[in-house]
């Protein structure tokens, strides 16, 4: 498994030569909303939400595949920006998603890549853990069980890769006001989306029905695109037949 990982990230890397590398790549342009990123460009066509747990297996999936697939083909270009929502709905996810925010805004989208390329390691470590470890997740202060996660599922270990040392990360996982902030979200998306499983897409502010994999986005994300250049082609034909009607010549 890790070997197919790391051999398709370089064939998607190479993918990424050939899709933006004449233009601007809108993957690096990234907004830090109160509980979300923005990734792309803020003129795109099209903005699609990305409704993800870090402890949903078919989130990983998604994140590892057609997640780099849409920021290739799509967000890079710029035809589509991309909202990452998290759905909070563990104290691992919240352990989790106050890693992947940790840092500014530009250390986001590697951050949420560490965690979701590492998930059948740490998600195999939760699913085995003890009765003594998951007694240390369940109680105490919660900045401390928040530590005692990370430390079992080897979250302290993957952000070493990513230059944060342990003090650094702790900081992040006892930042209390952010914890309110997540789970807050969560519950208004639910109620505003819809949201009953995940992965879940809307496309500007849409919940799509049974669409939980790239398989059932891509074409959903295609014919929104083709819609919007069908109506621009048309104010452009429109456009041109008014400047010739009052033409000088």
């Amino acid at each position: 498994m890790k070997i197919s990982r790391k051999l398709g990230a370089s064939l998607l890397a190479i993918s990424a030569i050939a899709i933006v590398g004449a233009g601007k790549n809108w993957i690096t342009q990234i907004e830090r909303g109160a509980a979300f990123h923005t990734v792309g460009s803020p003129d795109a066509a099209l903005t699609v939400a990305d409704f993800s747990s870090y402890t949903c297996s078919h989130c990983g999936n998604f994140a590892r595949t057609g997640g780099e697939v849409m920021k290739l083909a799509y967000v890079g270009p710029g035809k589509t920006r991309v909202e990452i929502r998290h759905v909070i709905r563990n104290p691992i996810d919240l352990t989790a998603t106050l890693a992947a925010w940790c840092g500014p805004k530009e250390k986001f989208l590697g951050n949420h890549a560490a965690i979701m390329f590492a998930q059948d390691d740490w998600l195999e470590k939760a699913g085995s853990a003890t009765q003594s470890q998951q007694q240390r997740w369940a109680t105490g202060p919660i900045p401390g069980r928040m530590r005692a996660i990370a430390s079992d599922l080897g979250f302290y270990e993957i952000f070493e890769q990513r230059g944060y040392d342990r003090p650094t990360l702790d900081q992040c996982l006892a930042d209390t006001q952010m914890m309110d902030t997540l789970i807050g979200a969560t519950m208004a998306d639910a109620e505003t989306y819809g949201i009953r499983g995940t992965p879940s897409f809307a496309i500007d502010g849409k919940l799509l029905d049974a669409t939980h994999s790239w398989e059932s986005l891509q074409p959903q994300i295609q014919a929104g695109l083709n819609a919007h250049d069908a109506a621009n082609a048309g104010l452009d034909a429109e456009s041109t037949v008014g400047d010739s009607a009052f033409s000088l010549d």
